[in-house]
């Protein structure tokens, strides 16, 4: 796993306030995360179960295990947020 550590100044130039911008991308994260996790029920659905109903044995789909290695493989949502906001895809603004 490669860590990289992000320089806040960045973050600065982007926002007015460092803090606030971090709160945005978390939101923007856990929105990432939704998105996510709807995409992977979705196509855990259309994968077709297993012959047994027995909950004891330890079967494993490959077709499911190859779709969650995919899913891994991903960027973190928490990384994607954070690029989104350094490259200036995100907009927020205050309410008044």
């Amino acid at each position: 796993m490669n860590l990289s550590p992000i320089d806040l100044r960045e973050i600065d130039e982007r926002a007015e306030n460092v803090y606030e911008a971090i709160i945005v991308a978390a939101r923007r994260a856990r929105q990432i995360n939704s998105e996510n996790k709807i995409e992977f029920n979705a196509l855990l659905n259309t994968i077709p179960a297993t012959g047994s109903d027995d909950e004891a044995e330890d079967v494993t789909n490959p077709a499911q295990l190859k779709m969650a290695l995919d899913f891994e493989k991903r960027p973190k949502p928490h990384l994607q947020a954070l690029d989104e906001l350094l490259e200036g895809q995100i907009k927020f603004k205050y309410k008044k």
